[in-house]
């Protein structure tokens, strides 16, 4: 058994694994945030290997510069090959972990620590294997890793920077061991700089330089560190915003796409208790308890998904609020969070759009040899009390009152009444006031004589459609 089996990973190495498997454990459950990983994947290794490829362009470009001999071109051609390699490590990048990706990684850096160890193969002079490791050619790592966080997590930018280090290091072993060696250039110089072992020891064309080399290896983890944690900054900046696009997928859910960005945005607690005037529309399916005791569950579900679509279709493009799923019935609020004048007159609206927009569901019905289904609908507009209901763990935002009262019992008139749509007269007259001609009340609803309502004593004008 090995001492790394029995000896417990470092602090930091379990902080960094934990780091990891909440992001990854948060994406999976978070489809915003993996939507987000994916684009930002994309995006960013597009921009990466776009940017890479003008660098080391630029790079080719500088080259005959700082080295105008025929042997420039064995560096010429091998720039060619990381820039096609840096379009390989494009072409199989994925989200999350990918082994060949990380392989080619390490294969990039693993390359270009030898070509910058070893000396070219196309020199006709014969130098020390010390000399063309000290080249500083090191430099042209940072061009690499600053690619890098354009494309990659954090983590890959930290492994980058520990495997740069540890790969220099094994270079400095090879080349301290194994390393081609002029003796006489050594003699040299200490001779022409005797007197002077500082200058002779720097010098030196045999000498590796370990205190160089060492600090090279230091700063470049200390760079890639920085680079990593400002990685992990913007990660957690994508989790709070992918975050932030699942709250408003579920505000979607509720209120209309007008009103999801003032939700969203406002700076009042939408859950404070008051009251306000609101219209409120109840409508269900009659005779949906009968219907599903004669037909499959999948039948049951399949009508309830196309009701309630239309339904919430109608809701959202008069301005409303869907307030609760009811079975299968629907409670809506028009006026919620934010009143406007024109609520009573939407809520009206919506009422005439479900009603066309049920003729249209069940001309499709009995076109299939389905049989149609009835839509009840009762609509009342009045003062409600709204805000956060419920223990602490589980608010949530309801609106109660005799106005929701009386909608209901509006709509379960309909039956009583023989129509589809039973309207209050305080309604129809806050939709009049605000603008609503008289013709279309006129042409799509009847005045009835008041009715008493079930657990009411007071008798309440209504319009019928």
């Amino acid at each position: 058994m090995s001492f790394g089996k029995l000896l417990p990973p470092p602090a930091f190495v379990m902080r960094f694994r934990k780091l990891r498997e909440m992001e990854e454990q948060e994406a999976v459950s978070n489809p915003f945030l993996a939507k987000a990983l994916e684009d930002e994947k994309h995006q960013g290794h597009r921009l990466a290997v776009f940017a890479r490829s003008i660098a080391l362009g630029l790079v080719a470009i500088l080259l005959p510069f700082l080295n105008m001999r025929i042997d420039v071109l064995f560096y010429e051609t091998t720039l060619l090959m990381f820039i096609a390699l840096g379009w390989l490590q494009y072409r199989v990048a994925s989200v999350g972990r990918s082994r060949l990706e990380l392989a080619l990684i390490l294969l990039d850096l693993t390359l270009l620590t030898i070509l910058f160890i070893l000396p070219n193969p196309f020199l006709h002079e014969e130098i020390p294997t010390a000399l063309s490791y000290r080249f500083d050619n090191f430099i042209y790592f940072f061009i690499i890793l600053a690619v890098a966080t354009l494309a990659y997590s954090w983590r890959t930018v930290w492994a980058m920077g520990t495997w740069v280090a540890l790969l220099w290091l094994l270079g400095f072993v090879g080349v301290t061991l194994f390393g081609h060696e002029i003796p006489e250039l050594s003699e040299a110089a200490a001779v022409a700089f005797a007197g002077h072992e500082i200058v002779a020891s720097e010098l030196d064309p045999n000498s590796i330089q370990p205190a160089v080399r060492v600090q090279e290896m230091v700063v470049f983890m200390i760079v890639g560190g920085i680079l990593a944690l400002k990685g992990w900054r913007s990660n957690q900046l994508l989790l709070r915003q992918a975050n932030i696009a699942t709250e408003r997928a579920n505000l979607s859910r509720y209120f209309p796409s007008s009103l999801v960005d003032v939700l969203a945005s406002t700076e009042h607690d939408i859950g404070a208790v008051r009251t306000q005037h609101v219209a409120v529309l109840f409508t269900d399916i009659v005779g949906f308890t009968q219907f599903a005791e004669r037909h499959s569950p999948q039948e049951v579900m399949d009508l309830l998904r196309h009701y309630h679509a239309f339904v919430e279709r109608a809701i959202f493009q008069n301005g409303g609020t869907l307030d609760k799923y009811l079975g299968d019935g629907v409670m809506a609020t028009f006026g919620t969070p934010q009143t406007k004048s024109e609520d009573a007159a939407n809520a009206l609206k919506a009422a005439l759009q479900l009603i066309e927009e049920a003729k249209v569901f069940n001309r499709d019905r009995e076109a299939n040899g389905i049989a149609p289904v009835q839509v009840s609908i009762g609509v009342h507009y009045g003062p409600v009390i709204l805000g956060d209901i419920g223990p602490s763990r589980r608010l949530e935002f309801a609106v109660v009152g005799d106005t929701v009262n009386v909608a209901s019992r509006l709509e379960a008139s309909t039956r009583e009444l023989g129509c589809q749509c039973v309207v209050s007269e305080d309604l129809m007259q806050r939709a009049e006031s605000s603008g609503m001609t008289g013709e279309l009340k006129q042409k799509s609803f009847l005045a009835r004589p008041a009715i008493t309502l079930r657990g009411r004593t007071t008798p309440i004008a209504v319009w019928t459609a």
